[in-house]
């Protein structure tokens, strides 16, 4: 019966009525041409109930829950209508009330197949929820419903699941980023802290042991735990800063710098470095100087141009552009160092992300990170074009205030 189409089931269950009819009408005293008579005038029933039904089934499919009913019920009374003329054409007198109950009892079992039929799209498609709310039971999110032949209640029931399921799918995904990022940043900072750590310890334990008693091997010594300790330092603000960034403290503050501060505050943070490293730092604001930006730019800023110095060969350039389009301002820091791989040039703004190249530097890889997150906060973007051999461009784009 399952897998009966609507017509067959219709029919089957009309005809079944019209025989229990028959055998009704025949132990009510019914005999002989009666009978026949009986059985002739039940065709043209069994007909209308199949042609109503039939036709009923595709129309009601996308019905609602109430319309079926009610299109039960109307196909109901048609069907007793129809019995109705059949009784009228008997004529008969004696046997009214017997005819009547047989001929009720076909009403009843042409309405039963008449609602198998109409049911039948309803049942398929709480089926198909039933399936998929077990499927999502088991643990498999990539399931969906989609639409379902069992009305429009059973419809917008599976558009919720469907919902429902993709919403929660996407949560449990960014709970595993979540757990992945944080697994790098236990990684990260355990590598990061455990190498100037480890290099404090054996001084200080060399000092205290009296290993090291000459003035000249104290000031090495001095001087490489200040640079262990500045290490530590960076690290630590960087993962300070990610978190304020996180929480919107950017977003909330109203301060504006003029864009030569922000680069004169760079060049003075990054100078020590450069000279250092053996590397020239250009700057050419072309006419921006006066631009208002958000102060938070220095520290982005002074990220890429550290990283620039960093990937700068000695007497290498690091030039810094200013450019001014309507309301926005181009930052672009470019240098003339060993450019970037371009299958991990996607990656170089990844928290906690290093090429295995620059393991050995100082930092845990928060630099680049930090300065993109700094600039999407302000309402900027941020973006590294680079060639191995010859350098990389980062540009940063930021909204501004109208010059000064």
């Amino acid at each position: 019966m399952k897998r009966l189409g609507p017509f067959a089931v219709v029919t089957v269950a009309a005809v079944v009525g019209a025989i229990t009819t028959l055998i009704v009408a025949r132990g009510a005293g019914m005999h002989g041409g009666e009978l026949i008579h009986l059985g002739e005038l039940l065709l043209p029933a069994i007909a209308a109930t199949v042609v109503t039904a039939t036709l009923a089934a595709p129309l009601l499919r996308r019905a609602t829950v109430g319309t079926r009913m009610v299109a039960l019920a109307l196909i109901a009374v048609v069907v007793s209508l129809a019995n109705l003329g059949v009784l009228a054409a008997l004529m008969l007198v004696q046997h009214d009330a017997l005819v009547i109950a047989a001929l009720i009892g076909y009403s009843g079992a042409a309405g039963v197949g008449a609602a198998l039929a109409l049911s039948r799209s309803f049942r398929s498609g709480v089926g198909r929820l039933v399936g998929a709310a077990e499927t999502l039971s088991s643990g498999d999110l990539s399931t969906r419903i989609g639409d379902v032949e069992g009305g429009p209640e059973l419809n917008q029931l599976a558009r919720t699941l469907d919902t429902m399921t993709e919403r929660l799918e996407t949560t449990i995904a960014g709970e595993q980023k979540a757990v992945a990022v944080r697994d790098d940043l236990i990684t990260a900072v355990s590598h990061d802290l455990r190498t100037p750590l480890a290099g404090l310890r054996a001084m200080v334990e060399a000092i205290d042991d009296r290993v090291v008693e000459d003035p000249e091997t104290f000031r090495r010594y001095a001087a490489e735990m200040r640079g262990s300790l500045a290490a530590l330092v960076t690290l630590v603000d960087d993962l300070f800063e990610l978190v304020q960034i996180d929480a919107g403290a950017i977003r909330a503050e109203s301060d504006r710098a003029t864009l030569d501060e922000v680069v004169g505050s760079v060049l003075a943070a990054c100078g020590a470095q450069a000279v250092e490293k053996g590397v020239t730092v250009e700057t050419s604001l072309e006419g921006t100087e006066g631009a208002l930006v958000s102060p938070r730019l220095t520290r982005a800023l002074q990220n890429l141009v550290q990283n620039a110095i960093r990937h700068t060969p000695a007497d290498g350039t690091v030039r810094i552009f200013g450019l001014r389009d309507r309301d926005m301002i181009e930052l672009a820091v470019e240098d003339t160092g060993e450019g970037i791989p371009e299958l991990v040039l996607e990656r170089v703004f990844e928290p906690f992300w290093r090429g295995e190249a620059s393991r050995s530097e100082k930092g845990a890889g928060l630099g680049l990170a930090v300065a993109k997150r700094i600039v999407e906060a302000v309402g900027g973007d941020m973006s590294v074009r680079s060639t191995l051999g010859r350098g990389s461009r980062f540009s940063v784009v930021v909204p501004t205030a109208p010059l000064e």
